[in-house]
């Protein structure tokens, strides 16, 4: 197993404020898998999303990837780690002011050793017409295609998306999920995805519904839909 994730725990506040988000989570996903997350606002989605990406603390439990636990590293181990072998996707862009798109998504490159080729990138991104752009020039579905350009050029072991299409339209989202698609196949990097969208679903090996801090299921697809066939 690729990544292990056993009996993740997580409460936020303390005393009567005090909130149990994760209870308990037991979860293997193996190398090259698609998995999608699955829940309502506040199952705790999100949560595990940042605790397998070393961006928040469990309270219990272990996550072990590729057979490295977390647990064992200290902070300049567990940043290394992130830098070089996890890309995130998440809905707010963090994108550098004062770079261009192109030196944007090349930011992740100088981050990998492997990196995907930037030009292919961008023109698969659809984004030639606005390397030249800063950010404050670009539409929000442009912001999105560089933040997820500047994650998917590292080629990542593991690639983390919150939420990748929340904020974006129908066709854009649809391009966005057959680029991700690609690169799961391509290089088989490991996927794992938040959404609210069920239709989503459909494009994953394996489905993990949440709810109230539980899993209250775990489906594989025998059969996967292609991203470009999905119908919201």
């Amino acid at each position: 197993m690729f990544l292990e994730i056993k009996n993740i725990r997580k409460s936020f506040g303390v005393g009567d404020s005090k909130v149990e988000v994760l209870k308990g989570i037991d979860l293997g996903i193996e190398q090259g898998e698609f998995c999608v997350l699955l829940g309502p606002s506040g199952s705790g989605k999100s949560t595990l999303l940042n605790i397998i990406g070393g961006i928040d603390h469990a309270d219990e439990g272990e996550i072990i990837i590729g057979q490295e636990k977390m647990s064992d590293m200290n902070e300049k181990k567990l940043t290394l780690y992130r830098r070089k072998h996890l890309g995130y996707i998440f809905q707010m862009y963090n994108l550098i002011p004062n770079l261009t798109v192109r030196e944007n998504i090349e930011v992740g490159a100088y981050l990998s050793d492997k990196p995907l080729d930037l030009d292919e990138i961008i023109k698969v991104l659809g984004l030639e017409e606005h390397q030249d752009k800063l950010p404050n020039q670009l539409s929000g579905g442009q912001q999105q295609r560089t933040s997820i350009g500047r994650a998917i050029i590292k080629n990542p072991d593991i690639l983390l998306c919150d939420e990748p299409t929340g904020a974006l339209d129908y066709k854009t989202s649809k391009e966005i999920l057959k680029l991700i698609e690609t690169v799961n196949q391509k290089y088989g990097n490991t996927v794992v995805m938040v959404t609210h969208n069920t239709a989503i679903k459909d494009m994953a090996d394996v489905v993990v519904r949440l709810r109230d801090g539980v899993i209250r299921d775990i489906t594989r697809n025998e059969v996967k839909v292609k991203a470009e066939d999905l119908e919201w």
